[in-house]
């Protein structure tokens, strides 16, 4: 399509200019969010919290994500569509890893996937050999929130920042177009942007990575179950929609929803003509014998 952005076009954005990434789960947000400006737009397994009212992301499938990937790619225009690689898509090897790329790309239009974490690296190259870009992604990486032991900043020893340092080479090199950095001290998220030849997508890893990434609900406030550090909301949206609402079930339970300006009128002349055509009893049924 004329104007999409391909993987490419983002790999080169890195010391151009800073890249937009929204999360997008469904056509209206995919719209909202290429208006705002969105260069690439991520059908993250995020959606397990956001959209499915699950704890965490760990439970969301391969089903759920193809189904609101080809909500999303349906109606984007000019942003790259990536979809996540939701937990047990890829673990269990390369060829599986693979099979389920092709079917986010084939399938439910994706055009790149994303994959957490470095420690299935021939997954990654499987992916990338196959022909299908791969976001990588280091730091806090939530399908393996149960090893963390929750939501904690990640790398903040020598030690942990010089591996997660490693692991952002490692999938650089195994030809990840991008990385995300989640949940990093500031100063190891600009060494490893500095570091690396494709660019660093942030999100609560402070301000000198390529671009930055949020979730589209806490973005337009949403979403209030769960509000990182990081977030920053340029909308209380959620208070307004619940305002709104308010209103209509007040109205609706007094009567003044719908008013006469919200119905339809029959021409002249035909609702007299319909009692002419109905029988004096509609219902058939005639009196009660009892």
């Amino acid at each position: 399509m004329p104007g999409r952005h391909t993987a490419p076009d983002i790999r080169a954005m890195k010391g151009a200019r800073r890249i937009v990434v929204l999360t997008a789960y469904d056509a209206s947000a995919a719209l909202l969010a290429e208006k705002g400006g969105a260069d690439v737009l991520l059908v993250g397994d995020s959606l397990g919290m956001v959209v499915l009212g699950q704890p965490d992301t760990l439970a969301v499938t391969m089903d759920e994500v193809v189904h609101h990937t080809k909500a999303v790619a349906r109606v984007s225009q000019s942003a790259l569509v990536v979809a996540d690689m939701p937990f047990g898509s890829y673990q269990e090897s390369p060829a599986q890893a693979v099979r389920n790329a092709v079917r986010l790309v084939s399938e439910a239009g994706a055009r790149a996937v994303k994959v957490e974490g470095a420690a299935h690296m021939d997954a990654v190259r499987a992916i990338v050999a196959a022909g299908i870009p791969v976001m990588g992604h280091v730091g806090l990486t939530p399908q393996r929130l149960a090893e963390f032991g929750g939501f904690k900043v990640q790398g903040r020893t020598a030690a942990a920042a010089a591996v997660i340092m490693e692991e952002a080479r490692s999938l650089a090199e195994a030809g990840c177009f991008s990385v995300v950095l989640e949940c990093l001290p500031s100063p190891l998220a600009g060494r490893i942007t500095a570091a690396l030849p494709v660019p660093t997508i942030g999100i609560g890893a402070g301000p000198e990575c390529d671009g930055q990434v949020l979730v589209f609900h806490d973005v337009l406030g949403l979403f209030d179950r769960f509000t990182p550090r990081f977030v920053k909301r340029y909308a209380d949206l959620g208070a307004a929609a619940t305002e709104a609402l308010t209103a209509y079930a007040a109205e609706v339970r007094d009567g003044v929803f719908p008013g006469p300006e919200h119905g339809y009128a029959m021409p002249g002349g035909e609702l007299e003509q319909l009692g002419k055509a109905l029988p004096s009893d509609p219902s058939g049924l005639g009196d009660d014998p009892a």
